[in-house]
């Protein structure tokens, strides 16, 4: 079993498909961010669409979202933190590091708060802002998750 494009240790299936496929909805600002990382993975440009709040749809442009989903590969997702999301609120924020590399072989870590709101117990992507991450010392833990130093991995 290989794990969700997001990071999780569950395979597709389990973790984000289900949001994705629209057979469960996101429990949570975090699930939601995590399934719209996988809808890049994965290209499900519906979703990315139909996740955003919809005061934010007006602008959105399918096609050019098709084609850097399609024409990026997609590395790793890493969640720094969220604020608030949970069952229970109804506004959310998370900040994550998206790992991929885009059409011209070059490499990025997009850094970014996300905003999320809750409309008839449904979460939806609002907008989100670019953050600047803390400095990471070459002998510190890599904020990938993997457990190894950031200069032999990430760095």
């Amino acid at each position: 079993m290989s794990e969700c494009h997001c990071g999780k240790k569950i395979s597709f299936e389990d973790c984000c498909a289900p949001v994705i496929n629209n057979t469960t909805k996101a429990s949570s600002a975090e699930q939601l961010m995590r399934a719209r990382y996988s809808a890049y993975a994965t290209a499900s440009v519906d979703f990315l669409h139909d996740s955003l709040h919809p005061d934010s749809r007006e602008d959105f442009d399918f096609e050019a979202t098709q084609h850097w989903a399609e024409s990026s590969t997609w590395h790793q997702l890493s969640i720094i933190t969220s604020k608030a999301g949970q069952k229970e609120d109804k506004v959310g924020s998370v900040d994550f590091i998206a790992a991929y590399t885009d059409e011209d072989e070059v490499e990025h870590r997009h850094c970014e708060r996300s905003q999320f709101k809750k409309v008839d117990d449904a979460w939806y992507f609002c907008d989100g802002q670019t953050i600047v991450p803390e400095k990471v010392g070459r002998n510190d833990p890599c904020s990938c998750g993997s457990g190894k130093k950031f200069k032999k991995c990430c760095g």
